[in-house]
């Protein structure tokens, strides 16, 4: 039974994590109101995706969670830090991919003669964003390391994989300190590929994990 639940948990970080890569290499790069009126559609297709990432993830960093309990149970302390990175992800998609594709485009019509208002919404919407993309890039960060430290003190997992889980936290503070854009496009994608990488080779060892 264990068996078959990591392997079932092992695929659900694969399927999530392989859903990552494919909303990042697809995402559109925005633009002006008029240039997302008109790429909403691949917009909104994105975020949907981006979300159905939240729950295979999910279900596949409970799976790891067991698979490196330890008398400290220090990985449901992962487990629940890397759900609030994931739920503040969840709501910078809902917010950005879906709200605001829907917002401009019913208040097409008016958008010249409401453009202050308009205008205010939108920035006002954008800094939630960015607060949310914050909390979602070190939500990520914190659980990846935790988890990669209970990697490199057990057996049950290759130690490359803690290393590597280790890297991208010293990517992340290198990036921090040179006021690198974590959170413009290209910088999100890096960010992304980066912790998709770690999570997809930690599926697929999970899967490959026998009691």
């Amino acid at each position: 039974m264990e068996t078959q639940f990591y392997k079932s948990t092992g695929a659900s970080l694969s399927i999530g994590s392989t859903l990552a890569i494919i909303v990042m290499a697809l995402h559109p790069a925005g633009g002006s109101i008029a240039e997302i009126i008109q790429i909403k559609t691949m917009i909104m297709i994105t975020h949907a995706l981006a979300i159905c990432c939240v729950p295979f993830m999910l279900f596949g960093f409970y799976g790891l969670s067991k698979r490196l309990m330890d008398k400290c149970q220090l990985s449901m302390l992962a487990l629940i830090i890397s759900a609030i990175g994931l739920f503040a992800g969840m709501l910078a998609a809902l917010f950005n991919g879906l709200a605001l594709p829907f917002f401009l485009d019913r208040n097409s019509e008016t958008l010249e003669q409401n453009a202050d208002h308009i205008g205010v919404i939108l920035q006002y919407g954008f800094a939630v964003n960015k607060a949310f993309d914050y909390v979602f890039i070190v939500g990520l960060c914190a659980a990846i390391t935790l988890y990669s430290v209970l990697i490199l003190s057990s057996q049950k997992f290759p130690k490359w994989i803690g290393y590597l889980g280790l890297g991208i936290l010293f990517l992340a503070i290198l990036g921090a300190v040179t006021n690198f854009m974590f959170i413009s496009l290209d910088g999100f994608r890096i960010f992304v590929f980066c912790i998709a990488a770690w999570i997809l080779s930690a599926g697929i060892v999970l899967m490959r994990t026998k009691e």
